[in-house]
């Protein structure tokens, strides 16, 4: 009987195993990396033109974060403080510390300070910092704490990014705020931990974060647990 097949297709099974393991990963490596630091860039801290240690100023000295972030309840961005701030105490304070003769020379030249940035979102997706740190209104009232974004700022003498900024990480809180919710007084407070009855006013609170469109500001589960949800729609995030 004449041969069908020609020698070769014996060593297709093969050759398609080898295809589906090296598929596969590919598929690993490539969810792995999207997932790891590299990607998101957990852990990046870049060498900044001053060596400024958050964990004397805000750790040991306890300088409240709005004294140098001056814009973070009112404004989209945080933003970085001027000189100024730095000379109103480093006129007196080591002023003639080698380390701040960065400053110096920006005090001197009337030119910024070039800080770089360390968090960093996509043109296309929209921030507001103010709508993060006071929502809700009247004795409703609450916000989230500087360290549920940037970490234990007050223990960083090198400042890094500590969460993945990724959409599921800001998803994750949207789809239920509740649990990082503290009192407005509290945002700058490194550790603070909620009690019980903060606990049920967290809860109150959320629920009163109803979203225009057509999902709930709240839903209570059989179980007693919340599903709270900040935004509807793709266009709170992406305008």
């Amino acid at each position: 009987m004449a041969q069908i097949f020609p020698r070769w297709t014996n060593q297709t099974p093969r050759l398609i195993t080898l295809g589906a393991l090296a598929g596969l990963g590919a598929t690993v490596f490539a969810v792995y990396w999207w997932a790891s630091p590299y990607h998101t860039d957990v852990g990046y801290a870049p060498k900044q033109p001053v060596e400024y240690s958050h964990e004397l100023h805000a750790g040991t000295l306890k300088m409240d974060c709005r004294y140098c972030h001056v814009g973070v309840e009112q404004g989209a961005f945080a933003g970085v403080p001027p000189t100024q701030t730095c000379m109103n105490c480093h006129k007196q304070v080591k002023p003639d510390s080698e380390l701040l003769k960065p400053v110096r020379e920006s005090w001197a030249t009337d030119k910024s300070i070039e800080w770089k940035r360390i968090h960093k979102l996509p043109d296309f997706a929209y921030f507001n910092h103010s709508a993060h740190v006071g929502v809700g209104t009247g004795d409703k009232r609450a916000a989230i704490g500087c360290e549920t974004c940037h970490g234990r700022i007050d223990t960083m003498k090198v400042v890094r990014q500590v969460q993945p900024l990724s959409m599921s990480w800001c998803l994750d809180c949207h789809s239920n705020p509740g649990p990082n919710l503290r009192p407005v007084e509290h945002i700058t407070t490194m550790g603070w931990s909620a009690d019980m009855a903060w606990q049920e006013q967290q809860r109150q609170i959320a629920a009163t974060l109803n979203p225009p469109g057509s999902l709930s500001g709240a839903q209570k589960f059989v179980d007693g647990e919340y599903k709270t949800f900040a935004t509807a729609g793709c266009s709170g995030c992406h305008r």
